[in-house]
């Protein structure tokens, strides 16, 4: 078998030791004589899938007993028009705008009519850092950040401290890093990049910020509904749980969050310098003090478009996809999430170096 190096934005790619151990159980669960995706949401065999899932992530990312971690659906997107039906209290919202995602939540703020304020921005930049200096006032109804930008290639190194509750957006670099969890009130995640395949929507929520929600809003888009019943008020993405908690069991067997970290950090840097060494011919995209360890988007010199695709077409024949940047901004994007190998960023920067040689 002969896998790829996948450097796609999401769905990305799962450790292969996660896809083996869900393909020698998918017909046959443990000898249940069924696959798991067949299995009731209220059955024993089941629940222990969802509960061990639930145990791991608290586990691992070392979450404290005073948040609920509820297995939503909807994609992270969802959680934009979310956050404000449970958070929002007549008051103010305010946003730091860093990107699409942050501005598509905007978005939403805007369509329900909320009193809201964007207090920061890299938009005149075309988002190519993390504004400095972020102050939240500490009496607004929730702060909204998105922790790392998939586009442009950027993230927070720390989280703003604020009073008022901070709500982050982590679809693109949850379980790559420890969390402090003493500044941080909600926390919200696609599972597609760093946590299984898509499907799984991740909320991580201070159970005091449960009691908020307005009556008025539907019982399916209370956070508290869910809380209450396990997230088992209906039927949950059973097959991604199952998943997700595969991966939470690779993230174990490799040492845990911290080992994850500096994995990313090692494999980051290799490619970076592969690009700052380039005598200009590779120019990334964002700062270098907002660079991000999940997606590194850079261009070839002049932006040249013709060499962009080039470069993507030859990285494709030689076993390396997902590298054509997004279409907001185009050139090059290489997204290495916790599951790209050593052994993949090393294949990059010798393609990207031979390349820069037979095209400079």
């Amino acid at each position: 078998m002969s896998r790829v190096f996948n450097f796609g934005a999401g769905p990305a790619a799962i450790p292969l030791e996660v896809l083996e151990e869900a393909q020698k159980h998918l017909v046959d669960f443990k000898g249940e004589g069924m696959s798991i995706m067949e299995a009731s949401h209220r059955s024993k065999m089941y629940d222990d899938v969802h509960t061990e899932a639930m145990a791991l992530m608290r586990e691992l990312y070392e979450i404290p007993e005073d948040y609920e971690i509820l297995f939503l659906q909807g994609g992270a997107s969802s959680q934009f028009a979310l956050v404000p039906m449970n958070l929002y209290q007549g008051g103010k919202a305010e946003y730091a705008d860093t990107g699409s995602w942050s501005a598509k939540a905007i978005k939403e703020a805007k369509i329900q009519d909320i009193n809201f304020e964007i207090i920061a921005s890299s938009k005149e930049s075309n988002y190519n850092h993390i504004p400095e200096n972020i102050h939240f006032s500490d009496d607004a109804d929730f702060a909204y950040i998105t922790s790392n930008n998939t586009i442009y290639g950027t993230q927070y190194k720390t989280f703003p401290k604020t009073k008022a509750p901070l709500v982050i957006d982590a679809s693109s670099d949850i379980f790559s890093y420890p969390v402090d969890w003493s500044t941080v009130d909600l926390m919200f995640a696609g599972a597609q990049k760093n946590a299984g395949p898509s499907g799984v929507t991740i909320v991580i929520i201070k159970k005091e910020l449960l009691g908020r929600v307005s009556d008025k809003v539907p019982t399916i888009f209370r956070y508290k509904t869910h809380a209450e019943k396990d997230s088992l008020y209906h039927t949950p993405p059973t097959f991604g749980i199952y998943m997700l908690g595969l991966t939470m069991q690779w993230i174990k067997a490799q040492g845990g969050i911290k080992a994850l970290q500096k994995a990313n950090e090692a494999k980051a840097a290799l490619l970076y310098d592969a690009i700052d060494n380039s005598n200009g011919f590779y120019i990334g995209h964002a700062k270098k003090d907002s660079r991000s360890l999940m997606n590194v988007s850079f261009n070839i010199k002049d932006k040249d478009a013709d060499l962009e695709a080039k470069l993507v077409k030859l990285a494709t024949e030689n076993g390396m996809i997902g590298l054509k940047g997004h279409r907001s901004i185009g050139g090059l994007r290489a997204s290495i999430y916790n599951a790209m190998s050593l052994e993949g960023i090393q294949a990059l920067v010798a393609l990207m170096e031979q390349f820069a040689q037979d095209n400079n």
